[in-house]
């Protein structure tokens, strides 16, 4: 089988998420025949005349629309703002009405993650508000299954319906074993789950 691409797309202000990302990937091309392309967003500001350069200062390349169409599968993650995606992230999937309409994403498989400031800061609602605008881009949703310990022994963070890290208020604490484990299982599974889709299309 010829070489699958999936897309880790993420917004990150203070790292953690970018540090999920990239676990995330890491699970992702522990699978042969898989990549992982890494790609954010820039921040949005309500001042209108504010701009983020065209090449990010460090971290992934800006996602474009054309990572959209090349990816066989997508992993999506967002810090938590009051129980929700982060504004950077939902301003790119506004603008994606034109893939909605041709269906650039429908049957591709996606999975989610987020970081949260606080243990109970909303780190389940913001992974569903991250699956609602992939429910409406016919994205197959993935989460993880209780077959992974680390489900029923973290204190850290880690859901069913996506991997997450509690970075702490000042985002300085460390990702842990079990938050590590899941994310990088939770990319792993992404990309077999597409290679098995790709194989009966």
């Amino acid at each position: 089988m010829p070489t699958i691409t999936l897309l880790v797309l993420y917004y990150s202000r203070h790292g953690s998420t970018r540090r999920m990302a990239e676990l995330i990937a890491q699970g992702i091309e522990s699978v042969a025949g898989c990549d992982a392309r890494l790609r954010t967003v820039p921040a949005v500001s309500s001042v209108t005349h504010a701009t983020e350069p065209e090449i990010p200062v460090n971290g992934a390349p800006y996602v474009e629309l054309s990572d959209l169409a090349e990816c066989a599968g997508l992993a999506l993650g967002s810090p938590t703002r009051f129980g929700n995606m982060a504004a950077a992230m939902k301003y790119f999937w506004d603008g994606t009405a034109t893939d909605w309409l041709s269906g650039t994403l429908a049957g591709k498989p996606a999975c989610l993650f987020t970081s949260t400031g606080s243990l109970h800061g909303g780190q389940e609602s913001t992974l569903l508000s991250m699956m609602l605008p992939l429910l409406h881009h016919g994205m197959l949703i993935m989460g993880l299954p209780y077959s992974q310990p680390e489900l029923m022994s973290t204190s850290s963070g880690g859901s069913p319906y996506g991997a997450t890290h509690w970075s702490g208020i000042d985002g300085n604490l460390a990702i842990t074993d079990e938050s590590r484990k899941l994310a990088i299982a939770m990319g792993r599974r992404l990309a077999e789950t597409a290679q098995q889709l790709q194989k009966k299309s």
